[in-house]
């Protein structure tokens, strides 16, 4: 502990945003080491909650707030697992952008490359796990929060279906798209997590019944011969050229290695709902900001504020019943593709990591792509609720490329097994090179 703690005050990549160390240190001398997790140094990403840490969204609104709740994933996590929570690490505001730069805290950099960005809304956890620092650290993903910074940063990102591992106390659903969970140099460190977090808790009733043995079945969940499509332009998404020939290559290799079964010619394309999805997540943000809007708006980042004066006057009963019926379309839409084949793979970002400080990128390589292509790949598995996972499969221009792979509601077990093939085959970096040990 004292090595993290040590380790976090040096860094530059400015991923922690709170540090206890009284607090860390006594639980460190008290850790229970016969746990799964048992002394190992957590991170926390700020927008969970922990009693007696900031409590702030990543924001300057709520500068200065406390909180007096812990999250039942966090409570899981060092009850069962045997963690021990140091410090919380940076995200974007309100979890709102794949960009981890607020007003509060000030941008977070990538420890592959420090000029560069390590997504968000994850991203503190991302790039401390990735850098070095500590080897656990929460994270949520409501559009590919967990997925884009494990793409962007070379580590193990699973989103799983929705109600995985509950959510609160106190949280409210918004628009049944987050899921939570971690960020992790290995995929025997998730499965270990999923271990000690799933299962129901009456505070949040859209959890789910525990699933016992992640880890254990790691090596011996049945793949061969499941049918796969693999996909350049999943949820219409424009991926780099030069980064889909790597994850091509990649893809091909898992799916030799694995026994699946590649499926061709297999119609993937999916109802666009990018801007409904964005309209009605910021719903949420309206009712948080209650009436300090729009007083507040020079206190958020350009990204919040601009989505908080794109969706007033948006939002009615009658939109209300469009958002509905068009998301009761893409979830049969998914179904029909899931019927087709089992798996999907695909990229978890449209291209290597950008600058740390922003813009959301427009394009690449001379590629117009559009500042709405960074997340197409993840929020389709948000929408839907099943399960998709970010594994590191090589390098671009000297930056990590993570292989998305999706499956149906479920197939968390499938997926983990998939990435372990993967990451016996084609060992990855632990620690971005250049990092501490």
């Amino acid at each position: 502990m004292q090595a993290t703690l040590d380790a976090t005050a040096a860094s530059s990549l400015n991923a922690v945003s709170f540090v206890d160390p009284e607090r860390a240190l006594a639980g460190a001398e008290k850790a229970d080491v016969s746990l799964p997790f048992g002394g190992v140094p957590l991170g926390v990403k700020e927008l969970d909650m922990v009693s007696g840490w900031p409590d702030t969204g990543a924001s300057l609104v709520f500068a200065g707030d406390i909180a007096t709740e812990t999250s039942i994933p966090v409570e899981r996590i060092v009850g069962r697992g045997g963690v021990v929570p140091f410090g919380l690490t940076t995200a974007s505001e309100f979890g709102g952008v794949n960009l981890t730069r607020t007003h509060l805290n000030g941008a977070t950099s990538n420890p592959w490359n420090l000029a560069r960005t390590p997504g968000g809304s994850s991203g503190g956890s991302a790039a401390g796990v990735a850098g070095g620092l500590f080897t656990l650290a929460t994270g949520g993903d409501g559009g590919g929060s967990i997925r884009i910074p494990a793409g962007f940063t070379g580590l193990v990102g699973l989103k799983s279906t929705y109600g995985r591992i509950p959510r609160g106390p106190n949280a409210q659903y918004g628009n049944l798209t987050v899921t939570v969970g971690c960020l992790s140099r290995s995929v025997r460190d998730t499965a270990r997590w999923f271990d000690a977090a799933n299962g129901h808790d009456a505070r949040d009733p859209l959890s789910l019944p525990r699933v016992e043995g992640w880890e254990a079945a790691l090596g011996s969940v049945p793949v061969r011969g499941l049918r796969v499509a693999v996909v350049d332009d999943w949820g219409g998404a424009t991926v780099s050229p030069a980064m889909w020939h790597v994850l091509l290559g990649a893809a091909e290799h898992l799916v030799r290695a694995a026994g699946l079964v590649r499926i061709d010619g297999v119609d993937t394309t999916l109802p666009r709902m990018g801007a409904a999805w964005a309209i009605s997540g910021n719903l949420g943000l309206s009712a948080l900001l209650g009436d300090k809007w729009p007083a507040c708006a020079d206190q958020l980042t350009p990204e919040m504020r601009a989505g908080m004066e794109m969706a007033e006057g948006l939002y009615n009963a009658e939109a209300r019943g469009r958002l509905e019926e068009r998301r009761a379309r893409f979830n049969a839409r998914m179904a029909e593709i899931f019927d087709q084949v089992d798996l999907v793979i695909t990229a978890s970002n449209p291209d290597v990591a950008f600058s740390a400080e922003g813009p959301l990128p427009s394009e690449f390589g001379g590629i117009k792509a559009g500042a709405r292509n960074n997340g197409v790949l993840t929020f389709p598995c948000n929408l839907h609720g099943n399960p998709g996972i970010s594994v590191p499969a090589g390098t671009v221009d000297g930056l990590p490329v993570g292989l998305q792979i999706l499956g149906p509601h479920f197939s968390e077990q499938i997926l983990l097994e998939l990435a372990l093939v993967l990451e016996r085959e084609c060992p990855w970096p632990l620690v971005a090179p250049g990092a501490p040990a």
